[in-house]
C-alpha cells in the first residue's frame, strides 16, 4: 500500500489546566501527514477535519473483499505523540454489534429465542410494566425504558442491573410499536442475560467466545487493570472538540477502560473492528475462527425495524438485531450514523459517540471502519462520517 505525503496546515501546543490535565490549541503551521496514495479523497476529508478543528487524528482501515486496502494512522493523539496504527481508541456505539452476536450466538445454541420475554431470565425486570420487553425488542431499540441518565463508570455491575431494573416502561410506550434507540440502558440488561445464561461475565464471554476466535487480540469490552497498564501510552486519547479547544475527555483512563459498558465500553485498534465486519461479510467466520452461521448473520443484518421513526435521533431509521441498516433513504444529508450517500442499501454496522464507525456492504464486500479522535458535537460529527465514508467510495470508484 504506497504512501502519498499531504500538507497538513495545524500543529499542536498543549497548555495547563489543572489536575495534570490540559488544553490543545491549534497554531497555524505546515505539518506533513501520511495517506495511502489510493485515497485522496479520503484524505483530504480527513485533513480538512483537522484544519476546522474536529479531531487532531485518527484510524481508517478499509478492505474489498478481504483485500486490504487501507490501514492506517493519521495526525496526533498527544502533543508529540503520534497516532499509531496500534493505537486502541474507545469505540463507544460502534461496541453494541458485539452484544448482537453474542445474543445469536446464544441462540444458535438452542439457550433463548429472539421472542422469549427478558424476564424469563431476569424476573426482576419485570417490575414497572416492562413485563412484556422480549430480546427482540431490545435489539431493535424498541423496548422503551431508555432512561434519563448514564451510569457512572465504576459502579458495580450488580447495581447498574438493579437500577436498570428499576426503570419504568415509558408513558405510552407499547414495546414493538415504537422506536427510540436506548444509548446504554436496555444493552446492560443483554450483558446480564448472557452472564445468566452463559455463567460468565459479559466482558469474559465477549473476549473468549467472539474477540479471540476472530483473532481481535486487542479488542477488549472492559479490560483487566494489568492489560490496561501494560499497554501505556497505547491507548489512544478523545478530545471534546465543540467549542474550539480540544479538551480531554477521560475516555483513557483505567476507570473508564476496565468499566464493563456492552452499549459503548469496546476499545481497541480500529483495524480489529474492520476485521469483525470482514467475518460477518464472509457469513461468520474468518482464517482464525468461527463466530456464527451464515443463516445468523443474514439475519442479524437484514431489516427487523422498518420506516419507524426514531424518538430518540428524531429520525426515520431501520435497524437489523443489533445493526443499522442503511437508512439514507429518509434522508442522504441528515440520517444519523451515516455510512456515506454511495453506500448499497443493504450496508450494515454502527457508529459510536460523535467519533467512529463501522460497517460492512455486501454488494460491493466493502468494509470501512474509521475512528476519529475528536468530538465536535452531533451535526457535525454527522456531516464529517458522512463526507469520509463516501470519499471512500469514490477512491475506489463505486459512487
Amino acid at each position: 500500500m504506497a504512501d502519498a505525503s499531504s500538507v497538513g496546515s495545524q500543529t499542536l501546543a498543549a497548555s495547563a489546566t489543572g489536575a495534570g490535565g490540559f488544553v490543545l490549541t491549534i497554531k497555524v503551521i505546515e505539518i506533513i501527514s501520511a495517506y495511502p496514495a489510493t485515497f485522496p479523497r479520503l484524505a483530504a476529508e480527513l485533513e480538512a477535519g483537522i484544519t476546522l478543528g474536529l479531531h487532531l487524528g485518527g484510524q481508517v482501515y478499509v478492505s474489498r473483499a478481504r483485500e486490504v486496502l487501507a490501514d492506517f494512522a493519521f495526525g496526533n493523539s498527544q502533543p508529540d505523540v503520534p497516532v499509531t496504527t496500534e493505537m486502541l481508541h474507545p469505540w463507544m456505539s460502534a461496541s453494541k454489534p458485539l452484544a448482537a452476536v453474542a445474543i445469536a450466538q446464544l441462540m444458535e445454541r438452542g439457550r433463548l429465542q429472539l421472542d422469549d420475554p427478558v424476564a424469563r431470565f431476569i424476573p426482576e425486570f419485570a417490575q414497572q410494566g416492562k413485563g412484556p420487553i422480549t430480546l427482540r425488542h431490545i435489539l431493535t431499540h424498541t423496548c422503551g425504558f431508555r432512561g434519563k441518565g448514564r451510569e457512572i463508570p465504576g459502579t458495580p455491575w450488580d447495581k447498574i442491573i438493579a437500577d436498570m431494573c428499576a426503570l419504568p416502561l415509558e408513558a405510552g410506550w407499547v414495546p414493538g410499536e415504537k422506536a427510540g434507540y436506548h444509548v446504554a440502558t436496555s444493552w446492560f440488561i443483554l450483558g446480564e442475560v448472557i452472564r445468566r445464561i452463559d455463567g460468565r461475565g459479559y466482558s469474559d464471554y465477549v473476549r473468549d467466545e467472539i474477540c479471540l476466535p476472530l483473532g481481535l487480540q486487542n479488542t477488549w469490552v472492559g479490560m483487566p487493570l494489568a492489560q490496561f497498564e501494560a499497554y501505556g501510552t497505547l491507548i489512544g486519547r478523545m478530545y471534546l472538540t465543540e467549542k474550539g479547544a480540544c479538551v480531554p475527555r477521560p475516555w483513557h483512563t483505567a476507570e473508564f477502560c476496565t468499566w464493563v459498558s456492552p452499549g459503548g465500553g469496546g476499545c481497541g485498534p480500529i483495524r480489529e473492528l474492520g476485521r469483525f465486519y470482514e467475518a460477518l461479510l464472509a457469513g461468520g467466520a474468518n482464517d482464525h475462527g468461527l463466530i456464527l452461521q451464515p443463516e445468523t448473520v443474514a439475519l442479524l443484518t437484514r431489516r427487523h425495524r422498518v420506516g419507524m421513526f426514531d424518538e430518540t435521533f428524531q429520525h426515520k431509521i431501520d435497524w437489523g438485531l443489533g445493526f443499522i441498516v442503511n437508512s439514507s433513504k429518509y434522508g442522504p444529508q441528515t440520517v444519523p450514523y451515516s455510512f456515506g450517500v454511495h453506500a448499497s442499501d443493504d450496508t450494515f454496522g454502527h457508529g459510536g459517540f460523535q467519533s467512529s464507525c463501522g460497517m460492512a456492504d455486501p454488494q460491493q464486500q466493502l468494509v470501512v471502519a474509521v475512528v476519529v479522535n475528536g468530538t465536535p458535537g452531533e451535526a457535525r460529527h454527522g456531516k464529517r462520517i458522512r463526507l469520509i465514508n463516501s470519499a471512500i467510495y469514490e477512491d475506489l470508484g463505486l459512487e
